[in-house]
């Protein structure tokens, strides 16, 4: 898992949509987990795909208050399972759709929060 290939530093979103995101002066074409250590390929492409398997990179390496997860062009409602895996690790979540949580996930990456961004790509 630490050896994937990513973007070695955090790193907020300059842009979104066509299928990927603009980020640290260069681009990513899919989904993408922003997290304090990094930024890295997210292998989801719609809410269904979102567990607490693709999401062990999360749990994993820890070091975040909240993490948005950004469910492509649509609200999604996360599964209880799930939101109770969150609670047990102490990370707060919110689920909404990426254009939301990209601008929220700016804005508290701006103010040094210790935020993480679960973003699906959107066309």
């Amino acid at each position: 898992m630490a050896d994937d290939p990513h973007l070695p530093r955090a790193a907020a979103i300059d842009a979104y949509g066509g299928g990927g995101f603009r980020f640290a002066e260069m681009s990513h074409r899919g989904s993408v987990l922003c997290l304090p250590g990094g930024v890295w390929p997210w292998p989801v492409n719609r809410p269904s795909d979102i567990t607490e398997h693709t999401l062990a990179r999360v749990f994993a390496v820890g070091g975040i208050d909240l993490l948005l997860v950004g469910t492509g062009p649509q609200p999604w409602a996360m599964p209880e399972a799930l939101r109770w895996r969150f609670r047990d690790a102490r990370i707060g979540v919110d689920a909404m759709p990426t254009g939301p949580a990209v601008r929220t996930y700016n804005i508290l990456f701006g103010e040094g929060r210790r935020v993480g961004a679960a973003l699906i790509a959107v066309d």
